[in-house]
């Protein structure tokens, strides 16, 4: 039996590690050819873990291929449009389209929103929110040569609520759901979709560090056994935080022709912060 996106090719930004490795593997699953990038370099207001590296997306290509899977694999940071833009380029000459677009690329940092330094703000609105306008931008032409498609962007429960200790983060999440409304009606007549996904914690590097465990702690010296009770508190089931195949599957959904008529959606996958 075919894959759900078999055929297809999708281009994902930050898929060295975390959630953007694994919509790398479960898009290749499902019979997609990968076109990945990511930065592999240190922003230095992220601070708090380390970032990503050429060897992590050495390991995303290794995942892939072990599958079976074709991967072009290119360091290109998200702020950079013509760099972008060029990786993308080069990963549809070699697989022939694109059909499928993951502006997945995000950090994070950590402070009250008036403690928060130009810089703090100023990468995470580079990155987070102009980062996923250049992938959109560069990839649109591709998609509407191909004759349609599907973009999901990445955004997060912060784009949907107000969460303390992250106000930039948030601001740039809320505005990718901007931006994925005015796209999904922009785009509607030429059959691209553009969708947003919001994941609640997820169990990569964004969490697992001090500055998260921090926000759900008094402790000076903050761990994730000292936060725990804190990261169970945010969701409503009961859960600490999700796996990233777990928002890869949404992607997936959203991604396949399953999804066909689902466009302008910001979908949760957040066991129930929201509501809560």
């Amino acid at each position: 039996m075919a894959g759900r996106v078999e055929g297809k090719v999708a281009f994902i930004t930050g898929a060295a590690r975390g959630q953007g490795r694994a919509h790398a593997v479960r898009l290749a699953e499902e019979g997609a050819d990968i076109i990945a990038v990511d930065a592999c370099a240190r922003i230095e207001s992220v601070d708090k873990y380390p970032s990503a590296t050429e060897e992590d997306l050495a390991e995303t290509v290794a995942a892939v291929e072990k599958l079976g899977g074709r991967i072009l694999a290119r360091k290109a940071d998200v702020r950079d449009a013509d760099g972008l833009s060029a990786a993308l380029g080069e990963g549809v000459e070699r697989f022939g389209g694109l059909d499928i677009v993951v502006a997945n690329a995000g950090i994070a940092s950590y402070a009250m929103s008036w403690e928060l330094t130009e810089r703090m703000w100023q990468d995470m609105l580079d990155v987070n929110l102009t980062g996923v306008w250049h992938t959109a931008k560069a990839a649109v032409p591709h998609l509407v040569r191909r004759g349609g498609g599907s973009m999901v962007f990445t955004s997060s429960i912060g784009g949907l609520k107000g969460i303390m200790q992250v106000a930039h983060y948030v601001s740039a999440k809320h505005g990718i759901v901007g931006l994925m409304r005015t796209m999904a009606n922009e785009l509607a007549g030429k059959h691209v979709r553009v969708n947003t996904v919001h994941p609640t914690n997820v169990d990569t590097h964004m969490i697992q560090n001090p500055g998260t465990w921090g926000m759900f702690s008094d402790d000076p010296e903050p761990t994730q056994e000292k936060a725990m009770a804190g990261f169970m508190s945010l969701n409503a089931l009961e859960v600490p935080w999700v796996d990233p195949v777990d928002i890869a599957n949404a992607v997936l959904f959203l991604s396949s022709d399953e999804a066909r008529y689902i466009t302008g959606v910001a979908l949760p996958v957040d066991a129930g912060a929201a509501v809560k």
